[in-house]
């Protein structure tokens, strides 16, 4: 990172920023060019690293191009603002941003898949005590990204 005095290291930290998150951007690599797709996403903390977890449609060019490259990057940020100024080059933002690399793939165990939708429903609502049946479980394709590389910066 270019500029040192902006990057957060401290694990606790991102894992707060990560909380205030509401959207993880997924980039997926597809023959030359980029494909990025906002999400909702849920996550966990394991062994000093990130699980993400995300559901979507069971069929797809994500679920295609996950079956096709398991690696891919992702971006997330809050708080975001415009510090004003006097003039043009004066003005700047406010933000805490998180990105990062990992491997992505599909969840087949039920166990697992019921997880990760708990986990995005209590990301989400703020809520807990979600419960999924077996029908719901089966409806939606539930995916991961274990993180290998993350990068943190704030800006105030």
């Amino acid at each position: 990172m270019r500029r040192k005095d902006r990057e957060v290291t401290d694990f606790v930290k991102i894992e707060n920023i990560i909380s205030r998150c509401g959207c993880c951007r997924i980039g997926f690599y597809d023959d030359g060019e980029v494909y990025i797709v906002p999400l909702s996403f849920g996550y966990e903390a394991k062994d000093d690293t990130y699980v993400l977890y995300f559901h979507g449609a069971k069929e797809g060019r994500k679920i295609d191009l996950i079956r096709k490259n398991p690696y891919a990057g992702f971006e997330m940020d809050t708080d975001y603002a415009v510090n004003e100024a006097d003039t043009a080059c004066g003005y700047s933002a406010r933000f805490q941003s998180v990105i990062g690399s990992g491997i992505v793939s599909i969840v087949s165990d039920p166990e697992e898949k019921k997880r990760g939708l708990i986990l995005l429903m209590e990301h989400n609502t703020g809520k807990q005590g979600w419960d999924f049946d077996e029908k719901m479980i089966n409806a939606v394709t539930v995916f991961k990204l274990e993180v290998t590389k993350i990068s943190c910066k704030e800006h105030q």
